[in-house]
């Protein structure tokens, strides 16, 4: 008896695994499927006022016109749930080291400018920049707590993050003129992390050199990869706890790996995520709509097309509908596997988009 037992169960172990693998993929969702028909997704925040049936009548059109999910700002369960009964999937867009709502229970864990200032303070350009220091012991913890608190729930598909960097050390150029500055070079107000958390860290493993004493901080390749690992490393503890629960991760990023790194020392190439939406605003940039088709090759190069890239569109950027469709296409031909669109399209827009990816 136990000799057929053993017999059985030897002939059900591939099936088991297989069932095993499956559930694995499946698990992961289809915001990482490399084949197939392109993804459309779009960025949402979602209202508390909005009734249940007005969110049913938008997601039926969306899913008509081919949306494949939604990136959620903000936890509202009823527009989660009507998402997914129409067969879009519901990720919850999570803001990642900007975190005023943080900082103002935990100041210390604030990041440092080169000119001693801190965020919870002293916020750069606008009000609501209060950015965490990455490498303060309590901010990766408490940050995987919330992505733990999200993947428990069952109405959540996913976790998109967005503001996963520094502080902008330099603006996009268009956007100069609006806060009145001319960001030619690195200004230290804008150049983050120099507590002393993070000064020690680098010096215990940089011959005691403390970038604060650096006549040039900011052309330092080391004190730049430094920073760059620091957020890797933020990104690497959400992943480890949201694929646990086997639920994906995506990222909104800066539009290319150099940019990236360069105006916001992110290293997205790096990030252990299952798909990237590089905001590929050309009007932030003051380029052309054909330049994100440069933009998302440059992406796709340095991630050797292992992992989908979806362009962040910006709808107001663009001039027309015609324009639109081009800024579609040239996504495609960069070789995304999609786009996201931020904000809420038109009729008119949903329809150009959703043609010229098919």
């Amino acid at each position: 008896m136990k000799h057929l037992k053993l017999v059985a169960l030897l002939l059900l172990l591939p099936m088991l695994l297989c069932a095993q693998k499956r559930g694995k993929h499946a698990a992961s969702s289809h915001i990482a499927d490399m084949k197939g028909a392109k993804k459309l997704w779009i960025w949402m925040n979602p209202s508390q006022a909005t009734t249940v049936q007005q969110y049913d009548s938008l997601f039926s059109i969306w899913a008509k016109y081919g949306v494949t999910g939604v990136f959620f700002e903000s936890d509202v369960e009823k527009a989660f749930r009507s998402a997914k009964r129409h067969g879009l999937e519901a990720h919850r867009w999570m803001w990642t080291m900007n975190r005023g709502d943080i900082l103002a229970r935990h100041p210390e864990m604030a990041a440092v400018s080169r000119t001693g200032k801190s965020t919870a303070e002293n916020p750069p350009y606008v009000n609501y920049y209060r950015w965490m220091c990455p490498s303060y012991p309590g901010v990766a913890d408490t940050l995987a707590r919330e992505v733990e608190a999200l993947c428990k729930k069952d109405y959540i598909d996913g976790v998109h993050l967005d503001y996963v960097r520094f502080c902008d050390v330099v603006l996009p150029v268009t956007l100069w003129k609006g806060y009145g500055i001319e960001q030619k070079e690195e200004h230290g107000e804008y150049d983050f992390c120099y507590c002393e958390r993070c000064r020690k860290a680098y010096a215990d493993s940089h011959n005691g050199v403390d970038p604060l004493t650096m006549q040039f901080p900011d052309q330092s390749p080391s004190w730049r990869a430094f920073r760059y690992q620091q957020v890797v490393d933020i990104v690497a503890k959400v992943c480890q706890v949201a694929h646990s629960y086997r639920k994906p991760v995506s990222a909104a990023v800066f539009p290319t790996p150099e940019v990236a790194r360069r105006l916001v020392r992110q290293d997205w190439v790096r990030f252990p995520i299952d798909a990237v939406c590089p905001m590929v605003y050309h009007s932030f940039y003051d380029e052309q709509p054909s330049w994100i088709r440069t933009a998302v090759r440059e992406g796709v190069d340095f991630m050797g097309n292992k992992k989908p890239i979806y362009a962040g569109l910006f709808l107001s950027g663009f001039k027309s509908i015609d324009e639109l469709r081009l800024g579609v296409r040239m996504a495609i031909e960069g070789g995304a596997k999609g786009v996201s669109l931020f904000a809420q399209p038109t009729l008119d827009e949903l329809k150009a988009v959703s043609a010229e990816l098919k």
